[in-house]
């Protein structure tokens, strides 16, 4: 019984890291349901890019104003062979809900905004309260 005590837990070792949580939550989400809706029609907008990836911005969580934990993301396209177009998208994840949020102008909206959705702009989210120095 004693020995049991120094083995590690399966259940926490077989759990994502903060940085792998966000890529798949990202990708799951907005990634390739972007894809999928950009892909399908003909339009005078910009093509889809034809490679997309998540970077996360920060390896540890951040807390808003409402004690709620999140994590900065950006979404980076590439169109052919050419440069990566850093920040195409910028967001955030939220640990506990799963929600996600993109910043457009200059406040952060669901990201559903991006897949056609009319949503709200959602004060205080993705931002940490400006600490006292």
């Amino acid at each position: 019984m004693f020995v049991l005590a120094f083995v590690p837990s399966l259940a926490t070792a077989a759990e994502p890291s903060l940085v792998e949580w966000t890529q798949q939550r990202v990708e799951a989400v907005l990634v390739k349901p972007l894809a999928k809706r950009e892909g399908r029609s003909f339009s005078r907008s910009r093509p889809p890019p034809h490679e997309s990836r998540v970077r996360v911005t920060q390896t540890t969580l951040s807390r808003d104003a409402q004690g709620r934990d999140f994590v900065p993301f950006a979404v980076d396209v590439r169109f052919g062979p050419g440069d990566w177009q850093l920040n195409d998208v910028v967001g955030c994840a939220y640990r506990e809900s799963g929600n996600l949020f993109v910043y457009v102008g200059n406040v952060y909206y669901p990201a559903a905004l991006l897949l056609g959705k009319k949503v709200e702009p959602v004060s205080g989210a993705c931002q940490a309260p400006a600490t006292r120095s």
